[in-house]
């Protein structure tokens, strides 16, 4: 009996190492989804819920009956005014990196509504950033200009 305790014991130590391990696996880099389309819901939502204000992302939908394809993200709650603008400008600058065929991103916070193109951030960036092919690269680009609040403005 207490052999097979020890066993079970030892098993279930064996699993939890394994289930925590996997779990880090599951959290793989973001730019897997590099090349998705904006129908694949799941590529799309992975992204989302990996971004700023995920806690406050209540659903989507996405455009795709007609081009310009895009996407609309609801969002309850607002931190304020200025943190909604660098959510969308760092989700909307992953989701157009990672995205291939989103030209057009809405986002739906509870006083607030913000689109913006695909066109329009590249050229406030002045560079193209689909062509990047890190998280790394996408992040450093996006902190060059969010901390200048003249920039911000200037886009929306």
């Amino acid at each position: 009996m207490k052999k097979m305790l020890k066993l079970l014991s030892c098993s279930l130590l064996v699993v939890s190492v394994a289930s925590g391990c996997n779990t880090k696996t599951s959290e793989a880099d973001l730019f897997q989804y590099k090349n998705a389309y904006v129908g694949d819901n799941s590529a799309v939502i992975n992204i989302v819920n990996r971004s700023m204000q995920s806690d406050n992302f209540r659903g989507l939908e996405l455009k795709t009956k007609e081009m310009p394809y895009g996407i609309i993200l609801n969002y309850d709650g607002s931190e304020s005014e200025n943190n909604d603008r660098r959510t969308v400008i760092y989700n909307a600058t992953y989701l157009f990196a990672l995205i291939q065929n989103a030209e057009w991103i809405t986002f739906n916070f509870d006083h607030q509504q913000y689109k913006i193109t695909k066109d329009a951030l590249i050229e406030w960036y002045g560079e193209d950033f689909s062509t990047l092919q890190s998280e790394e690269e996408l992040k450093t680009l996006i902190q060059k200009r969010w901390d200048d609040e003249y920039k911000v403005n200037q886009l929306f």
